[in-house]
């Protein structure tokens, strides 16, 4: 039993009062916990599904009963409420039982992917002091385990595996019968979600109950959604997009069933859309592709009514394919961890659903366009967010916040956009010098850091390329050490070099290109972007 103390109740940003009123008035925000709102869902259908994969099925009551033995189960571990835990869970039932179990606790979870490698683990668990590390199995990708016994800290260790290494727990043994725990705050810490920033460093993304619940419901509103739909959680269900837009939180505490697909495999989540009759799921572009590639089995769609694709942006030339290839409809979808959801609605004409990415879920969603020098403009510009569910600050990253949110409270997103009437969004780009690999965030800082401590590389510039499937390719550019030149360094070197990193699986290289010098971008100085630019131009060309 874990006896440490437990640490203080996380910090936690709020939205000013007056803006915290006028949001519960208008019944933006309900007082609602999210254990509360997927108690309340069951309780309106016990025995109908709520979460199923290929080898569990689970009814609401079934899914809450499993749910109030787990966390009584984690408080006999000496788990309390305001621990903060770390659940690195594959889409699987087991995700929705131990998410909700964290929730019945008063436990707040980082919303951590199964891509997250020990680099990211460790900085989460340095910035939040996690009580607990919840792994799958070891599988033929990566051995969770053995990651998190190699992890620093006192952190209770939990694995899904049916045997657990020494020092480990495993699941089945988490369980006891249930118990009452103190009433949670709706206006607190709910959720910690991701977002890896400009910089590499991971950054946490502090939720309320209040406020996440009404992004879901919000979203589960512009969908049209109702008791009859099945979600299908393709994408990693940790992710805010899968999560809450309107995702897995966001159609379970609206009484809709989830679907899990454990493997990324166009193939399985065909058999998964027509063996459960799936009317609605989320993915990013290339996702998107493989499907149309397959569109062979079009006829295991025939309940798929809508497809949201977001991410990363929809090229139209993709979008226009969506209903007459795949037989559903389009909903483009853009938005943050840090809060704004925007998407197509079935209303909206077809040149905006194949053009732009909608317009906000919510009413009070407030957004702004401004120029470089951060003056509103009628034309393409920086978006700037705010509203009542997106974040003021993030958590415990007080320099990042500063950089990141005006102060008049604004999240400033880094995307370049222009607003058409009716706050129809058209992304146009980004301001952030940041690489958007298939709707993963990679910052190239992290990966030149990586790459310049290999002793075969002098110097090392990483950027992004212009893809048709991805929207960018990673390549870096590569200057070899002098020291090298004997036993000059290879791709496939550089390649093992960056996986012995532990960085998250999404931060890859898909090209190595040696040179012997950069272009001159200055005199006496290293500009960083703007060398990035000169190549970004100069392979661009290349390549045409």
């Amino acid at each position: 039993m874990r006896t440490a103390a437990a640490p203080n109740p996380p910090d936690l940003v709020r939205w000013p009062s007056a803006s915290a009123r006028s949001y519960r008035e208008l019944g933006f925000w309900r007082g609602e916990t999210i254990s509360q709102a997927l108690r309340r869902a069951a309780e309106s259908d016990p025995h109908g599904l709520a979460v199923a994969d290929p080898h569990n099925r689970l009814t609401f009551a079934e899914l809450i009963g499993a749910a109030d033995r787990r966390a009584a189960g984690f408080a006999e571990l000496g788990l309390r409420p305001g621990d903060v835990a770390i659940p690195q869970l594959p889409n699987c039932v087991e995700f929705a039982v131990t998410m909700a179990a964290l929730w019945f606790a008063g436990i707040v979870p980082v919303a951590a992917l199964p891509v997250h490698r020990e680099r990211e683990i460790a900085a989460f668990i340095a910035q939040t002091q996690a009580a607990v590390h919840i792994v799958p199995a070891a599988d033929a990708l990566h051995d969770y385990p053995a990651m998190a016994a190699g992890l620093p800290g006192d952190q209770l260790r939990i694995t899904l595996g049916s045997t657990a290494p020494a020092g480990m727990i495993p699941i089945s043994q988490v369980s006891a019968s249930p118990r009452d725990f103190p009433a949670t705050d709706p206006s607190g810490l709910a959720l910690l979600q991701c977002s890896t920033g400009s910089t590499g460093v991971p950054k946490l993304i502090p939720r309320t109950h209040d406020d996440y619940l009404y992004a879901g419901r919000a979203c589960v509103d512009a969908c049209a959604l109702t008791k009859d739909d099945r979600y299908l959680a393709a994408l990693p269900a940790a992710h805010n997009f899968a999560l809450i837009s309107p995702g897995v939180l966001g159609c379970l505490s609206a009484g809709i069933p989830v679907i899990f697909s454990p493997t990324p495999s166009p193939g399985d989540w065909f058999a998964a859309i027509e063996r459960e009759q799936v009317t609605l799921t989320s993915l990013v572009p290339p996702v998107a592709l493989t499907w149309l590639a397959a569109a062979g089995r079009r006829d295991a769609l025939a309940s798929l009514r809508l497809l949201q694709i977001g991410g990363a942006t929809c090229p139209p030339a993709l979008a226009e394919r969506i209903e007459p290839e795949l037989g559903c409809r389009l909903q483009q979808m853009f938005g943050m961890a840090e809060g704004m959801i925007a998407c197509t609605r079935a209303d909206d004409p077809p040149a905006t659903v194949v053009n732009t990415q909608g317009r906000p879920v919510s009413p009070a969603d407030e957004l702004r366009v401004v120029d470089a020098t951060g003056r509103p403009t009628a034309g393409e510009g920086e978006l700037q967010v705010r509203g009542p569910y997106t974040i003021r600050a993030y958590y415990r990253a007080d320099r990042e916040a500063r950089a990141a949110f005006t102060a008049d409270g604004f999240y400033r997103t880094g995307d370049l956009v222009r607003l058409l009437p009716g706050n129809v969004i058209c992304v146009t780009g980004r301001v952030k010098d940041q690489i958007n690999r298939g709707g993963e965030k990679i910052a190239p800082d992290e990966l030149e850091d990586c790459l310049l401590r290999h002793p075969g590389v002098y110097d090392a510039v990483v950027l992004g390329l212009p893809d048709t499937f991805l929207g960018e390719r990673v390549c870096a550019v590569i200057i070899r050490s002098k020291t090298a030149e004997s036993e000059p360094v290879s791709v496939r070197g550089l390649m093992d070099h960056i996986r012995s990193q532990g960085l998250a699986g999404y931060k890859v290289l898909d090209r190595i290109e040696f040179v012997a010098a950069y272009p001159s971008v200055g005199v006496g100085k290293t500009a960083r972007q703007e060398l990035r630019m000169a190549l970004t131009a100069q392979l661009t060309k290349e390549a045409r």
